[in-house]
């Protein structure tokens, strides 16, 4: 729980993050009913908000490429349950062929503290001499901050609707670092998007 909750604080200030580390957990097998054109789109976050800005994205990206997709969060509020019989009247009423389910599988965060930039001012004024000036130089330097490095660590699942079984699973592993200048950066959901949905293209799961 604990966990969980950190994660809404991470993945809405995030900063410095490169692409996620993608792992095959569980690679396509031979008898899967691929291609999937209609994706219902789901992520289990605490935070409803966090939840729908993930699946946001990977609608986006799935759209882009073709594929019907739809947000589960689209479909609910903050008040419906969150469980299966909710996630099966969703694919009934979508016609889904699969199932796509993003969860937190870990965090490890660790901090340090950073000196801040010094910030330098000058006066320069001519002096009686010839070629010859005063400079009067302010340099100021704040306070020590802190910086938090985190690694993420998300898990993603594609379940076919025929065989209610998953037939594919990544996970995806991003350093963040984050300090008081760095807030309000949320590209790291947008470059988890991507990779998720270039791997299930890459593997041949998206109907072309």
């Amino acid at each position: 729980m604990i966990r969980n909750l950190l994660v809404i604080g991470i993945l809405i200030l995030t900063a410095a993050c490169a692409s996620p580390q993608i792992t095959r957990v569980q690679p396509l097998s031979d008898t899967a009913d691929v291609p999937y054109n209609n994706v219902l789109v789901i992520s289990m976050f605490d935070s409803f908000d966090m939840r729908r800005y993930l699946e946001g994205e990977l609608v986006k990206q799935l759209t882009e490429r073709g594929v019907t997709a739809v947000a589960s969060t689209s479909m609910m509020d903050t008040r419906t349950p969150v469980n299966r019989q909710t996630f099966l009247d969703m694919v009934e009423a979508q016609g889904s062929d699969a199932v796509l389910i993003t969860t937190l599988a870990n965090l490890d965060t660790s901090a340090k503290t950073k000196d801040a930039n010094p910030e330098s001012t000058h006066i320069i004024r001519p002096t009686y001499y010839y070629n010859v000036w005063s400079v009067e130089l302010t340099e100021f330097v704040g306070p020590q901050d802190i910086e938090f490095t985190h690694t993420l660590v998300l898990s993603t699942q594609l379940y076919s609707v025929n065989t209610q079984s998953p037939v594919w699973a990544i996970e995806s592993k991003t350093k963040l670092a984050r300090d008081h200048q760095n807030r309000g950066d949320t590209t790291f959901i947008t470059n988890e998007a991507k990779a998720i949905v270039n791997y299930l293209s890459k593997d041949g799961l998206l109907a072309p």
